[in-house]
């Protein structure tokens, strides 16, 4: 090869690497958006009902979901984000374990330079920046177990209320519990001292623990679960002992919960919850998604943003012109809707 053709050969390759470092990461990757969704499990239906809006609206938008489910395992989880990394995605959405895994993981997208945003279960702390979606869950708790006192009342006597705690790994759980605590201390009067039954998240868990602490103290008359998911649960220890009675009758235990599903709202339909702290699921599921596209398009790789959601207590008071803004309860009306057709 002569001296000429050398010349050139070398300045086109010097070319070419200069070419090549000068893109960014975005430059080299296709027009459609990916995505990585991580989430810790589908076991509820509010878990459900977010997965699926989530998963539905990116697809709608063309953005490519990277789904992985790590079947709650704060270790998979992030062994999984790791690998979403690696195949470069634009960005991450995680519901995650608990709130230190969350910081853990939060980190690693930080550290890569991917913009992570986490759906309603937040990061233990916030030293590492992200977008986060949350209820308020101590608000929307004590107004549900406001409302729930309120009933309690009418009865004149004082009340053994019980709460059904969450696992306290979850930011949620301390929170739900200290709205609880609120309202239960605003009213000293009222109330003797609760029960705490823990439930780990577990149904198994919760069945066992609550079927001991009613051995124990049979006079427990007013129940908050921390999630409406155990209400089966709650069911299946009351009913036996003559104790699971609508509003209104001899017996009844006041009932309330938190999340807001089709289960809370029908047994509140049939008059055995009073009350139920509201998660708005639909709300929370759009402003994580339209803050995490906005932030790949303004290319922050770090943003860092807390959104809020009040959320709202729904009562046997309100019921009538609050419900369709229940999740569970549109979830509902449009399964019955469907069964009818």
């Amino acid at each position: 090869m002569g001296n000429a053709k050398r010349f050139i050969l070398a300045v086109l390759l010097v070319s070419v690497l200069f070419t090549n470092g000068g893109c960014s990461r975005k430059d080299t990757k296709s027009d459609q958006l990916t995505i990585c969704f991580a989430f810790q499990d589908l076991e509820t239906e509010y878990w459900v009902a977010a997965h699926k809006a989530i998963t539905e609206t990116l697809k709608a938008k063309n953005i490519r979901v990277l789904q992985r489910n790590a079947h709650q395992d704060a270790n998979r989880q992030l062994e999984q984000v790791r690998d979403a990394i690696a195949q470069d995605v634009d960005g991450i959405i995680m519901i995650p374990q608990d709130g230190q895994s969350a910081v853990t993981i939060i980190g690693e997208a930080n550290k890569a330079g991917i913009p992570i945003g986490v759906f309603n279960r937040p990061p233990a702390d916030r030293s590492n920046p992200a977008l986060v979606v949350v209820a308020d869950n101590t608000a929307i708790a004590e107004d549900a177990v406001a409302y729930m006192a309120k009933a309690a009342r009418r009865l004149n006597r004082k009340i053994t209320p019980l709460i059904l705690v969450g696992d306290l790994g979850d930011q949620n759980s301390i929170e739900r519990k200290n709205g609880f605590y609120n309202a239960v201390n605003a009213n000293p009067d009222l109330f003797k001292k609760p029960i705490e039954v823990p439930t780990k998240w577990d149904a198994v868990t919760t069945l066992a623990n609550l079927e001991a602490a009613l051995q124990v103290e049979p006079g427990v008359d007013f129940i908050f679960t921390s999630s409406d998911f155990l209400y089966p649960q709650i069911k299946a220890v009351l009913e036996p002992l003559g104790k699971w009675k609508p509003i209104g009758d001899a017996g009844h235990v006041i009932l309330g919960g938190l999340d807001g599903d089709s289960t809370a709202y029908k047994l509140m339909r049939e008059g055995y919850v009073d009350a139920t702290g509201v998660q708005d699921l639909f709300f929370e599921a759009d402003a994580i998604m339209k803050a995490l596209i906005e932030a790949i398009e303004k290319d922050r790789t770090k943003p860092d943003k807390w959104i809020q959601d009040p959320g709202f207590a729904l009562t046997q008071e309100n019921m009538a012109e609050r419900q369709m803004d229940m999740w569970g309860c549109r979830i509902l009306k449009e399964a019955e809707a469907g069964t009818t057709k």
